[in-house]
């Protein structure tokens, strides 16, 4: 296979300067109704010269490989070298030579053959294996005018209507289909025709980018069969039911909602027969869990008829809906349209098996779901030990304007084969509706296919014609086939047509009016099958009825279900969250800390390497000063606060994983929790022997491909799998998180308000001003404040008891000061009876600050320890001034609240000028901030600190004291010496014993 597709162009000049000596030919790219239709509309001149004269060939040439052959002048002459000493010419030619020379010799029915003959009918092989997907019957409407390469043209190759009766061996040594050497000889009419049915009919295949012959082996025993492949009665009654299923489904729906929004799948109806053949051949083949992710078009069909997800229930959800009763704790957030919803079930295979579907909610933003579906896939594959990847499987639906069009697609595979996001293959589907909301392929790619970029993974492209239903099954079957034989991307592009436009209500024709027009008179699928059958003798027209029938009677039994439907079957959470609470439940809180000798013994774990490793010697050097920390219980920095907040996890038996770019060292060199051997090369990570027979992936920390949308989308399915698993993602650096803002947004925020999917993801975002210009200076702890959903002018519920804040918000935002508040922080995550996202102002400054320490005492459970306090041991949303203040006010001229590593700075300040008088907390009536006034917490803590202030009767909002930098259009300035002016100034002022005026700005 190597040789045909590397010499292709050239072998392709060297057959027309051939021609070119003996006729000449002029190829137009138009198939016009002749005697032959295997000919372009090629004249033939024939010269006087019947062959071309041999040109000179240094006898150095004579041993090239068989790969580099580019002329049949040259094949001429080593065939004679050949004849003369099979040992002068080089082992690959004399394999070639043997092949056919012997094989022509032993089959009287070949006439003449020569290798010149041979070559050319390789070449044409390979040009329909290569390009026969141009000249494929790939759309429905027939719309579409393409160009049919010169190269599927016999007469380029030297053959002429006199040839097609004549007959030829193919056989070539390692090569499957076609090329096969145990196939039969066969007249060039004959090998043709099977071209012509397996590469130009309504499937067209592109599968020769791939460089893998072994591969491209497989996929021509599949495609290249000596017969068209044939479904039975049995299976094309089973594909009929299933294609009525789809086609009355969406009628059903059309006539009892007829100006609803549903965005059916008219013209696309193949799809579900299609999906559901592939999920039953998947079955067969090993495959327990399918994950599916899709856009709006056809969802509801995808969910009815091949989820199974209650028709009463879909009906229901189209009448407005029932808020689900008996049931405590059961919520319903704000809800979405029905087109975004998903749902997960058990359905029976065709083979007998069960198999277990999830459809993933999803936003309007197209294609933002696919790294969640990939990630969600990832770790069914961990919690179920599924190491060999092929008992659990993505699947994803596109359109064809999103998956040209939106960058998360080329992010999300990108994913596919790298090791700790791999997940054996994923499925692709594209509904080609061929145009997006309004606009023409012409306008919404450069590409020819929708599907060009799955090239650049090596992934099989099957593109098929969406009327035929058989054809679809087929590479549905073919698609499941490969996933579970190479465990890597495979994509089937179905091609078909939007019958309604956009959506129901949208008039398609203001933009495509030939387009509809042809629609307007074109039949469905089902009809087009239906009449194919009815053909053939196999289905008569009575049992088309007896099913059309059976479907409607259903569809009118669920409908009139749907009216008394009320959900009462606790769906919101997989089984893995059994016994978690909703936000209307009462979780009671839960102390963080962990016994003394737990951390001494992991602490020392962590701290420990091998003998016989060598690590750089600042590497080795910062894990002696770890061991130190541990040791002594003094002075913990920030990397060890959250290595034994990992390792405690695992201890517990939680998995934690840890994702991003540049994770394993830190952007800022701080974690190394990968070590290098200076010497071998070979990797160590301490904390994958935390227990003894731990799974190598109980921990897993890894970098990522450089992709703030994609890795975040894919860890965030992986944390919606099961809550006893702490998922982190860590920007490079926190302004980095805004290219994947759509995730933010549509899932992290308020997925749990629409979707009822809890996710307990921390989002490590480094922030802080150290002036280092505005790209690397601020997360935008505003954007993530701004987004929470409490109520700034109600004050909670104190009572522990009874205190709900932070269930009943949808995420939590962290601006940590301390390495022990990071440690419990993290840990908190794990340890209560519900999961919300965290989102961590992580630090750069203080991960080496000399005063961001914390002792092994306040990690620890033990009363009277000094992290034991009121609140006991966890996180402490208040730390108190540090300054030996009293509790309280005698002798306090101003409270000074801040987050952060300001404190640090403030702190200082207040050293410098002996403010005794100046008390300091952190994180919770001056605030102060580093970040500009439109941006950080002010916007955000002034309104509630005014409702705290006005219930006690200790001032209003214009007692509040801002001491920040000005409003901004930029997160920081660029130059570092107005940097230091902007930061001594605001720390100064904040301070100062001046009063300070009501927005002090620097």
């Amino acid at each position: 296979m190597g040789w045909l597709r590397a010499g292709s162009s050239v072998a392709k000049l060297a057959i027309r300067r051939t021609l070119s000596q003996g006729g000449s030919y002029a190829a137009r790219s138009r198939i016009v109704p002749s005697q032959s239709r295997y000919f372009h509309t090629t004249v033939f001149k024939s010269k006087a010269q019947s062959a071309p004269v041999p040109r000179p060939v240094p006898l150095s040439k004579l041993t090239d490989s068989f790969l580099d052959g580019t002329s049949s002048v040259y094949l001429e002459e080593l065939q004679r070298a050949w004849e003369a000493d099979p040992d002068s010419v080089d082992e690959s030619w004399d394999n070639f030579f043997r092949n056919f020379v012997g094989q022509a010799a032993s089959s009287p029915g070949i006439s003449g053959q020569t290798i010149q003959e041979s070559m050319r009918l390789l070449l044409l092989v390979r040009a329909y294996q290569v390009n026969g997907h141009m000249k494929a019957k790939l759309d429905p409407l027939g719309l579409e005018e393409r160009e049919i390469p010169d190269d599927l043209d016999p007469a380029l190759y030297g053959f002429t209507e006199a040839d097609l009766d004549r007959e030829f061996f193919l056989g070539v040594w390692r090569m499957s289909g076609f090329l096969s050497e145990n196939r039969p000889v066969q007249t060039l009419r004959s090998i043709l025709t099977r071209l012509e049915q397996a590469y130009c009919g309504s499937i067209g295949f592109e599968y020769m980018h791939i460089a893998d012959r072994e591969k491209c082996n497989w996929l021509r025993d599949k495609i290249e069969t000596p017969t068209p492949m044939q479904y039975n009665r049995q299976r094309r009654e089973v594909i009929l039911d299933r294609l009525i299923w789809s086609t009355q489904f969406e009628n059903f729906l059309a006539t009892k909602w007829t100006t609803a929004k549903r965005f059916g799948l008219e013209g696309g109806e193949t799809l579900i027969p299609g999906m559901k053949e592939m999920f039953d051949r998947a079955a067969d083949l090993g495959v327990e869990s399918i994950v599916i992710g899709m856009p709006h078009r056809g969802r509801l069909n995808v969910l009815g008829n091949v989820v199974r997800k209650p028709l009463r229930q879909i009906f229901s959800e189209f009448s407005g809906g029932t808020k689900p009763v008996d049931e405590v704790g059961l919520y319903t957030g704000t809800g979405d349209v029905k087109y975004h919803l998903g749902t997960s079930y058990d359905r029976p295979t065709r083979g007998g098996k069960r198999i277990h579907l999830s459809l993933v909610a999803n936003p309007s933003h197209l294609e933002a779901v696919d790294p969640l579906v990939v990630g969600k896939t990832r770790a069914k594959q961990y919690y179920s030990n599924d190491v060999d990847r092929i008992k659990n499987m993505a699947v994803l639906i596109h359109g064809d304007g999103s998956f040209a069009g939106q960058g998360v697609v080329y992010e999300t595979l990108h994913l596919s084969a790298l090791p700790n996001y791999t997940t054996g293959g994923t499925i692709h589907i594209v509904v080609n509706n061929q145009v997006a909301f309004t606009t023409d392929p012409r306008a919404g790619r450069s590409s020819q296919y929708c599907t060009d970029v799955a090239k650049a993974l090596n992934a099989p492209i099957f593109h098929v014609n969406g009327d035929d239903v058989e054809a679809v099954v087929h590479v549905c079957e073919l698609a499941a086939e490969w996933r579970q034989t190479f465990h890597s991307d495979v994509v089937v592009d179905l091609v078909c047509y939007r019958r309604f436009g956009h959506n129901e209500i949208d008039e398609p024709s203001f933009t495509q009016p030939k387009m509809y027009k042809i629609i307007r008179n074109h039949p469905s699928a089902l009809k087009i099958y239906q009449n194919k059958l009815l053909e053939s003798g196999q289905v008569k027209e009575e049992d088309i009825g007896n099913i059309s029938q059976k479907v409607s009677s259903i569809l009118n039994e669920e409908f009139l279900a749907s009216k008394d439907y009320v959900p009462k079957r606790r769906d919101w959470l997989s089984a893995y969250w059994t016994g978690f609470k909703s936000p209307e439940q009462i979780s009671r809180v839960r102390n963080t800390g962990v016994k003394p000798e737990i951390l001494k013994n992991v602490g020392k774990a962590i701290t420990t390497l091998p003998d016989t490793f060598k690590p750089h010697r600042a590497v080795k050097k910062v894990y002696e000063q770890r061991e130190q920390m541990i040791e002594t219980g003094e002075g913990l920095d920030w990397a060890i606060g959250e290595a034994l907040a990992f390792a405690t996890l695992l201890v517990e038996g939680n998995h934690v994983r840890l994702s991003g770019q540049d994770v394993e060292r830190g952007t800022f060199s701080h974690r190394h929790s990968v070590i290098h051997d200076q010497e071998t090369g070979e990797q160590y990570c301490p904390l994958d022997h935390v227990i003894i027979n731990q799974n190598e992936e109980m921990f897993t920390v890894s970098n990522s491909s450089l992709s703030e949308f994609g890795v975040l989308g894919f860890e965030l399915g992986y944390s919606m799998e099961n809550p006893n698993s702490l998922v982190m993602w860590e920007a490079q650096f926190g302004d980095f998180a805004n290219g994947a803002q759509v995730i933010f947004d549509q899932f992290v925020s308020s997925g749990e308000s629409k979707w009822l999917r809890q996710t307990g993801l921390v989002v490590l975002l480094p922030h802080g001003y150290d002036g280092q210009g505005p790209e690397h200076s601020s997360a935008r702890l505003e954007r993530f404040l701004q987004m929470s959903d409490d109520n700034p002018f109600v004050i909670p519920e104190m009572d522990p008891t009874l205190r709900k804040q932070i269930q009943e918000c949808n995420c939590q935002v962290v601006n940590v000061t301390t390495p022990a508040n990071y440690f419990h922080v993290l840990r908190r995550q794990i340890h209560r009876e519900f999961r919300k996202p965290l989102i961590v102002m992580s630090p750069k400054n203080l991960l080496r600050h000399k005063d961001c320490k914390s002792n092994l005492s306040e990690f620890d459970d033990v009363q009277g320890h000094p992290g034991f306090d009121k609140q006991g041991t966890r996180f402490k949303r208040l730390i108190k001034d540090q300054n030996m203040h009293s509790d309280l006010e005698e002798g306090i001229r101003r409270l000074v609240l801040c987050s952060g590593k300001v404190y640090y700075e403030l702190d200082d300040e207040r050293k410098k000028t002996n403010a005794t008088d100046v008390a300091i907390c952190q994180a919770e009536i001056v605030w102060c901030q580093e970040e500009p006034m439109n941006m950080g917490a002010y916007s955000y803590i002034a309104p509630r600190l005014a409702t705290s202030m006005n219930a006690l009767h200790r001032g209003t909002f214009e007692d509040i004291r801002y001491v920040g930098r000005a409003p901004s259009a930029a997160t920081a300035t660029g130059f570092y010496q107005f940097h230091v002016k902007e930061q001594t100034e605001l720390v100064q002022k904040a301070i100062q014993p001046e009063p300070i005026k009501f927005n002090s700005t620097v």
